[in-house]
């Protein structure tokens, strides 16, 4: 149902907007940075999960409506970036504690204190608030459907198969690069609980950042 040339189209803008580094990025290597590479790569999973929900949401028309209304749009853009500056403030506040959980990932293989599905929960709640998100879903992604071909919805959720993959890929990379760069902060306590405030620095910027950037139109 979707031709080719619109299916290219729409992954070479898709891919253009993708590689300027957004609030899912810099939330993934916020969280790697915090929490090392298990975390990062969870937060990735969770982050595109939630903006395909965002996609389908806008494939049957609800998305829509939170990118025309100004006060739907800036409640769902302030409920991300409070969330944002939340994850930074306990990652912040924990700092210095990280050592300890590091070795016992390290050397017994255990799960995270936070847990993989919390983790996992965490990037779908942020990926459903992005604002840039929202606005390419809802503005960007309808002018590749072909309205003569019918299935308009089956065709948006198509699409966005093409974004979320990139996505996916590319936050993967962004925070495994992060968490190597934490591995040799690792080494010591002093050098870990400074990179565990930077990613929580980094997400409550991310949050304040995302709370004052204004609409696109």
């Amino acid at each position: 149902m979707v031709s080719t040339d619109r299916f290219l189209a729409f992954a070479a803008v898709s891919a253009l907007v993708i590689v300027v580094p957004g609030p899912s990025v810099l939330f993934v290597i916020g969280r790697a940075l915090a929490h090392g590479r298990r975390t990062a790569v969870a937060t990735a999973l969770g982050n595109v999960a939630g903006s395909y929900l965002m996609i389908v949401a806008v494939a049957f028309g609800l998305g829509s409506l939170v990118e025309r209304s100004a006060v739907v749009f800036l409640a769902v853009k302030l409920a991300g970036a409070a969330y944002l500056v939340f994850l930074g403030v306990q990652a912040f506040r924990h700092r210095k504690e990280m050592k300890a959980e590091a070795m016992r990932a390290a050397g017994t293989g255990a799960k995270p204190a936070r847990g993989d599905a919390r983790t996992v929960l965490d990037g779908v709640l942020v990926g459903l608030t992005n604002p840039k998100g929202l606005v390419f879903a809802a503005a960007v992604l309808p002018q590749f459907v072909d309205h003569s071909a019918g299935h308009v919805p089956v065709q948006m959720l198509l699409l966005g198969l093409v974004p979320i993959s990139i996505g996916l890929v590319t936050d993967t990379l962004w925070g495994l690069t992060a968490s190597a760069a934490r591995t040799w902060f690792a080494r010591s306590d002093r050098r870990l609980a400074l990179i565990g405030g930077a990613g929580g620095c980094t997400m409550i910027g991310l949050g304040v950042t995302v709370a004052v950037t204004g609409r696109a139109d």
